[in-house]
């Protein structure tokens, strides 16, 4: 009897399957991204526009009428409340002074925040400031808030406030046609 060595076997897994596997694989992945990129393009469409168009002149506004807010992103102790001593004495409201509650890093000379319903305050109230950035938010009110940065040198001495407030409006309007 002699003693051979059977044939190799070829192993001949069937591709099929595995290929089914690869391409419902591809296809799942190819779902998600496209799940993905939609929900990206829907928050981008929720987004609001940044361009503020300016439709009123708000040169109507009440300084009696108009609620601040004052806080110091800054590192002088007392800036908020100095900047409240001069707010009161052009005759707005101030209604709180403090640190800034939020975590945003302020540069330059601060932010003036804001809501749609305090838009024409916000300009009215800034134009008391020079070189505050517009910071548009969700609140729900007309409550302006001011925020003292390590870059605030001082208000705008109050005979130059017409003026500052009308080169603000004329900016604005130019900026949001160029939208």
């Amino acid at each position: 009897m002699t003693v051979g060595t059977a044939p190799a076997r070829r192993n001949l897994r069937r591709p099929i399957p595995a290929l089914i596997f690869l391409l419902v694989l591809a296809l799942f992945a190819v779902g998600v991204w496209w799940k993905v990129l939609q929900r990206d393009e829907e928050r981008r469409a929720a987004a609001p526009d940044p361009c503020i168009p300016v439709t009123a002149a708000p040169f109507s506004v009440d300084p009696a009428t108009v609620q601040i807010r004052v806080y110091n992103a800054s590192d002088v102790e007392g800036l908020a409340a100095q900047v409240r001593t001069e707010l009161l004495g052009r005759g707005m409201q101030v209604t709180e002074v403090a640190n800034d509650p939020t975590d945003r890093d302020v540069q330059g000379v601060g932010e003036v925040r804001f809501g749609d319903l305090g838009r024409s305050q916000a300009m009215f109230v800034a134009a008391n400031f020079p070189g505050l950035l517009s910071v548009p938010d969700t609140r729900s009110n007309a409550v302006v808030d001011i925020v003292l940065g390590p870059g605030f040198a001082g208000m705008v001495p109050p005979e130059q406030v017409p003026a500052a407030l009308s080169s603000a409006q004329s900016a604005a309007v130019t900026s949001a046609s160029g939208c």
